[in-house]
């Protein structure tokens, strides 16, 4: 077979890839244009490996460019996680009230509060102490309920998904501090203890502490951490409305105790005299 004759135009210099002496320019121009965009695909293929690999668009999360590394989706649907929390906090409350009311010194305020405090201290030790000690939940490839809870709640707060400083130094007080001492109301109602009221009045105002600098600290931020309107007023707002409503009534209840009790001891003091 004999050779191409040359050509007198100027070609591309495909020397390096060994195809200038037998391909035709016409076959070498395809060749040039080919390898170029195989060079695009491969670029284009490693930027998509990297976005997907990035977290940017496997979470249902908002910002829409929030890191998640590994994030899995959550095996339960709404309405399973939603209903487990549901039956379990009534069967809770139910058990509570029933063991109250078999002390006829109990007054229902007294049932309802002993209620109150067993179910908020069992979420602050069981759902949040999860939270505060499991950083890597939205990696979580089991169906573990407090990993569902949080990978749901996220859609309303993803701030609890990036691990925000703010959110975790919050949930870690509450967990500490507020959960055993949730528990501990319980007792001091049950057993009359003098240091009921203040114990619950101590309670309250760090429960209203910790919601106004989670609130205050998602509006200094943009407050736009919620996947829809949805999530927003059902999770972020309904969800902790409870210990904005419940812990405020309380404190007045507990302050009016207390005040009365002093001032009864004034009286006491002003006739001895």
């Amino acid at each position: 077979m004999k050779p191409l004759p040359p050509t007198q135009k100027s070609k591309p210099n495909l020397t390096h890839l060994g195809l200038s002496s037998v391909l035709p320019p016409s076959l070498s121009l395809l060749s040039l244009f080919y390898l170029s965009n195989l060079k695009q695909l491969r670029f284009s293929a490693a930027e998509m490996a990297e976005v997907k690999g990035s977290g940017i668009s496997n979470h249902p999360y908002v910002p829409r460019d929030l890191h998640l590394p590994g994030f899995v989706p959550c095996f339960l649907p709404q309405s399973t996680i939603l209903g487990i929390f549901g039956l379990a906090s009534l069967l809770l409350v139910s058990f509570i009230w029933v063991i109250s009311g078999r002390s006829p010194k109990r007054t229902k305020t007294d049932r309802w509060l002993m209620c109150w405090w067993a179910l908020t201290g069992l979420i602050h030790i069981i759902i949040e102490g999860y939270f505060v000690f499991s950083p890597e939940f939205y990696k979580a490839k089991t169906a573990c309920y407090q990993a569902e809870v949080w990978k749901e709640y996220s859609k309303g707060d993803s701030r609890y998904a990036a691990r925000d400083a703010g959110v975790v130094a919050v949930e870690g007080i509450t967990v500490v501090l507020e959960g055993p001492a949730s528990l501990l109301a319980v007792y001091a109602i049950a057993t009359g203890k003098s240091y009921s009221y203040i114990l619950q009045f101590a309670i309250s105002l760090g429960q209203l502490y910790g919601t106004a600098v989670y609130y205050l600290t998602s509006l200094l931020e943009g407050d736009n951490f919620s996947a829809s309107p949805f999530y927003y007023y059902a999770y972020y707002i309904g969800a902790n409305a409870a210990w904005v409503v419940i812990p405020t009534l309380i404190a007045i209840r507990c302050w009016r105790k207390i005040c009365a009790v002093s001032q009864i001891q004034s009286q006491k003091k002003t006739k001895v005299r």
